[in-house]
């Protein structure tokens, strides 16, 4: 029997290219540009045809596949059969793949997740899982009656100096956590990326708290090692929306906007406002479809937070206080995690222009009553610091003994949970108490 396992591709997205779709096709040669969306290099770096195969694309936008598969044809490659997203459930009859990989805009997983739940076909899916605790909940009660299995793609626990901060907790080294601290900061070119597109809108993405901060949550939740109790906060629009303190003054067309717009002005060329609106990408590809007008980041339409602080309980006693901000002059965390009997510490960032700080994946570890040390460590080779190919042997060849004695992919329950915590942080600023986020995700019965 061939190990090759076949899989559906959902959502014709960069990550997805970059991520999956390409190294699955053993198209380990090519490099995504530096985008606007975080500035990371997304380049394949390992070669998936062995084990997997592509076997199908669903999609909304039929220009963009027509375009890759053209592509793929001008590389001696067959086209891969394309579906529109009205096609999934016969997509998933017809061809029987064994798997499903969900790369598309937040607000389509939970319908691509639980269609192939329904048919008993496993899911690998992009983070956030959903975008709301009650299509988190539907996931997991849909899980617990299927063959089918979800597995989610909360790549930061790969991270060099994150997995030795996990190793360190595990081998007690600070004893019981009592208290955990992350001010996290996105720089004003990625920062601002987000209200550019689709994730600007709340029922589009769940908000930033679910969008980006699940990724936090999910890390945090790991290192603690366990799922929190209650969660409170505060957020605000501050930097972008129609009353942006940066906005020029008047009803400008977006040109305009930008000849005055100390953002863009700031970061032109970055490729952070692409001069025709086009979104490109891997194989030149455009969202000729998702993206229909120009989009700028003063506009109405924007009804998400840029700005947002929470504090979390934890069943053992531990208590997190976690900030984030989208127009800062510095992209990375500061992490403190202190114990009974010491703390860690940790610095990761880098510049607006992508000079790593100073201090930066420096692990400092002091013992209650022993020694303060530093611990360097260096980012491995491959996306996200080396993250993504440890990511992608996971799901798609063995897991190593690493990775089972630090648990580093995450189920579905944890990425239920850290979609949970964002969705109930937005809930506190608006109803100004904490919320109980197990009863939150509670789940139908089965």
């Amino acid at each position: 029997m061939s190990p090759i396992r076949r899989y559906a591709v959902c959502g014709l997205s960069n990550r997805g290219l970059a991520s999956f779709v390409l190294p699955i096709l053993g198209l380990t040669d090519r490099t995504a540009d530096r985008t606007a969306d975080g500035g990371f290099d997304y380049g394949s770096d390992d070669d998936l045809s062995a084990y997997a195969d592509v076997v199908a694309i669903v999609d909304a936008d039929a220009d963009r596949v027509a375009e890759f598969n053209q592509s793929l044809e001008r590389l001696g490659r067959a086209p891969i059969p394309y579906f529109d997203v009205a096609q999934y459930d016969d997509m998933l009859a017809e061809l029987t793949p064994d798997a499903v990989i969900v790369t598309s805009p937040d607000h389509t997983h939970e319908s691509y997740i639980l269609g192939a739940l329904a048919r008993d076909v496993d899911v690998i899916t992009e983070k956030p899982m959903v975008t709301t605790a009650a299509a988190a909940a539907a996931v997991l009660a849909a899980e617990r009656t299927s063959a089918g299995t979800v597995r989610v793609t909360h790549n930061l626990r790969y991270a060099a100096a994150h997995r030795e901060v996990k190793r360190l907790i595990q081998a007690g080294t600070i004893g019981r956590i009592t208290r955990v601290v992350m001010d996290y900061h996105v720089d004003l070119r990625h920062g601002a990326s987000y209200f550019l597109r689709w994730n600007r809108r709340r029922e589009l993405s769940g908000g930033l708290q679910v969008h980006k901060s699940s990724h936090h949550f999910d890390l945090l939740n790991w290192w603690i090692g366990e799922a929190p109790e209650e969660i409170f906060g505060y957020g605000s629009l501050n930097y972008y929306g129609p009353d942006g303190p940066h906005r020029p003054a008047g009803e400008l067309p977006v040109a305009e906007q930008r000849a005055k717009d100390p953002y863009y002005l700031a970061q032109q060329g970055s490729g952070t406002f692409p001069d025709d609106d086009a979104r490109t990408g891997l194989f030149g590809l455009h969202y000729s479809n998702q993206y229909p007008r120009p989009l700028y980041i003063y506009d109405d339409e924007i009804d998400i937070e840029d700005t947002y602080c929470a504090v979390v309980r934890y069943p053992g006693g531990a208590a997190l206080t976690y900030s984030i901000d989208f127009s800062s002059t510095w992209e990375g965390f500061r992490l403190s995690i202190a114990g009974t009997h010491g703390s860690i510490d940790l610095l990761h960032g880098r510049t607006v222009d992508g000079t790593a700080l100073p201090e930066s994946d420096r692990i400092t570890v002091a013992e209650l009553f022993g020694p303060t040390r530093v611990i360097e460590v260096h980012a491995e080779v491959g996306g996200h610091g080396g993250a993504d190919p440890l990511m992608r042997r996971d799901l798609f060849t063995t897991p190593t003994a690493e990775s089972t004695a630090l648990g580093l992919m995450a189920t579905s329950t944890e990425a239920a949970y850290a979609v949970t915590m964002g969705d109930a942080l937005i809930q506190s600023f608006t109803t100004h108490h904490p919320i109980n986020l197990p009863a939150l995700l509670a789940q139908p019965s089965s």
